[in-house]
């Protein structure tokens, strides 16, 4: 089986992804959809010319070669274009956040779920080797029992860069960095029993950085945070009871961690495992291609849950702070 994808969306994440598509067995890349017909005719140019353009969503849906439909429109505009494609019983990867709230995150899963049509948010740090050995790792109990988690991702972003500045198009450090560390802490704890959430908002009125705390029921604590006008180390440690590991910058690229234990002087002793990659997307395809030549609905490693539980994290996040997202996302579930 070789699954055939249409995007939508031709900005650099979806060029980013498109080349990854390239190396990832399983998969090609068959059609891409914009508003703009120019846009898409260039996407498709690009990547060789066997690739239809489309200047609607709807006609691209209605291609019979689509089997998998990549959202990788601004955050706000993911509902609607990810919603059209499971309703046409394309099987979806929706760029993350999967929207910019919990209702519309939660009615994209729950017609994916009704329809039995695959659905996954694209966490592709997931499936970083760095990430799947640092997993082995904690796993394997090595390193003790995992206490907690001091996560960051953050760098000044100049105005140039609107879709940080514009709660149009999902404004922001939180939406545009905030899945990372985010992300890291839920992959190791799971869904967290509470929120606690302080920042700062910009003029615009989306959040100029955001400091994150999450605990668990099993003790477990995360102090987390993002920003867009400072810049960060943009890394993450992790405390466990025989060893803590510090992840390499930066922190989406996984490229390694290197462990710390005691050594029997008392001394520090430091051990590098290095995993870095190129065009580390592929690995995330391949993924949605095993999983659907399995006939899976849902990824096992990427789960609903595991979305819903982002987008609550965020939606504590916008309440407490009164960050101001996009109008129309707010009634994008009705």
């Amino acid at each position: 089986m070789s699954v055939g994808w249409g995007f939508v969306g031709t900005g650099g994440i979806a060029r980013s992804v498109a080349e990854a598509l390239e190396l990832a067995p399983g998969g090609r890349l068959v059609a891409v959809a914009s508003r703009e017909a120019e846009r898409a005719e260039r996407f498709a140019a690009d990547r060789g010319g066997d690739v239809h353009p489309y200047d609607d969503v709807a006609a691209m849906l209605a291609d019979p070669a689509v089997d998998a439909v990549y959202v990788a429109t601004t955050h706000p505009q993911h509902h609607a274009p990810a919603k059209a494609a499971l309703l046409a019983g394309k099987a979806v990867l929706v760029e993350k956040p999967m929207t910019v709230s919990l209702a519309a995150t939660r009615d994209l899963l729950a017609t994916a779920a009704e329809r039995s049509v695959f659905c996954m948010e694209a966490y592709w740090t997931r499936f970083l080797p760095g990430t799947v050995a640092l997993l082995d790792l904690i796993a394997s109990g090595q390193v003790g029992q995992v206490h907690g988690l001091h996560a960051d991702f953050g760098f000044p972003a100049p105005e140039s860069l609107t879709r940080f500045h514009d709660p149009a198009i999902g404004g922001g450090s939180l939406f545009d960095l905030g899945p990372y560390p985010v992300g890291l802490a839920l992959t190791l704890f799971g869904s967290p029993r509470s929120v606690g959430v302080a920042g700062s908002l910009a003029d615009s009125g989306v959040d100029r950085q955001v400091a994150l705390a999450l605990d668990w029921a099993s003790g477990a604590v995360a102090a987390l945070s993002t920003t867009m006008v400072a810049r960060t180390p943009s890394r993450a440690w992790i405390e466990a009871g025989e060893a803590w590991i510090e992840v390499d910058p930066v922190l989406p690229a996984a490229p390694g961690f290197t462990v710390h234990t005691t050594g029997p002087d008392g001394a520090d002793v430091a051990t590098h495992h290095d995993h870095a990659v190129a065009h580390g997307h592929r690995f995330m395809l391949e993924h949605v291609h095993e999983c659907l030549a399995a006939g899976r609905t849902t990824s096992p490693l990427v789960t609903p849950q595991f979305s819903l539980d982002l987008a609550t994290v965020f939606e504590a996040a916008v309440e407490q702070l009164g960050i101001v997202r996009a109008a129309e996302v707010l009634d994008a579930a009705d």
